[in-house]
């Protein structure tokens, strides 16, 4: 069969898209393409922040009354309620339908269950550009993500610094 008479894929209409974030400067680079796809699409943009479960250390802190790990864990939560309207009022976001969204467990984990969840059309999530060592120690959320969701995934990675 030529390539003319191959059937094309059938795109996926985008009507959501899921923006992970942990309101780091690396996150937000994903942000303007998550919004122009958004604008472009007429599509929904959903901002999800997930709490990391917090786990207490064991032994001596140094400190005679560490905080409790729920008291963490609400700060946390608090944290991301601060800065979703930040992100939501920014200068990409104008006029767009954005919801926000806090989620508690595995950051890969959480992103791919409300991706199905709330049946999104793409993730837009920033890599952190971690190589080597750090990342086989911390692993890579975004490669864990496009490993495990059913839909598109796109990747942003930050700008490289000057030098490199």
């Amino acid at each position: 069969m030529s390539e003319a008479n191959q059937p094309k894929p059938a795109l996926r209409e985008v009507r959501q898209i899921l923006l992970p974030t942990d309101f780091s400067g690396c996150a937000n680079h994903a942000l303007p393409y998550a919004a122009a796809i958004a604008r472009t699409t007429k599509a929904a943009l959903i901002c999800l922040y997930v709490v990391e479960p917090v786990v207490p250390a064991v032994g001596y802190s140094g400190m005679a009354d560490p905080l409790p790990v729920a008291d963490i864990s609400d700060q946390l939560e608090d944290s991301a309620e601060r800065e979703f309207p930040k992100l939501a009022e920014c200068d990409e976001c104008n006029g767009l339908a954005v919801e926000e969204m806090i989620a508690h467990g595995d950051p890969a984990a959480e992103i791919v269950r409300v991706a199905e969840e709330r049946d999104v059309d793409l993730i837009v999530i920033s890599s952190h550009g971690r190589t080597g060592l750090g990342r086989i120690i911390f692993g890579s959320t975004a490669e864990a993500v496009v490993r495990r969701a059913r839909c598109p995934v796109l990747v942003v990675k930050p700008p490289l610094e000057e030098g490199e």
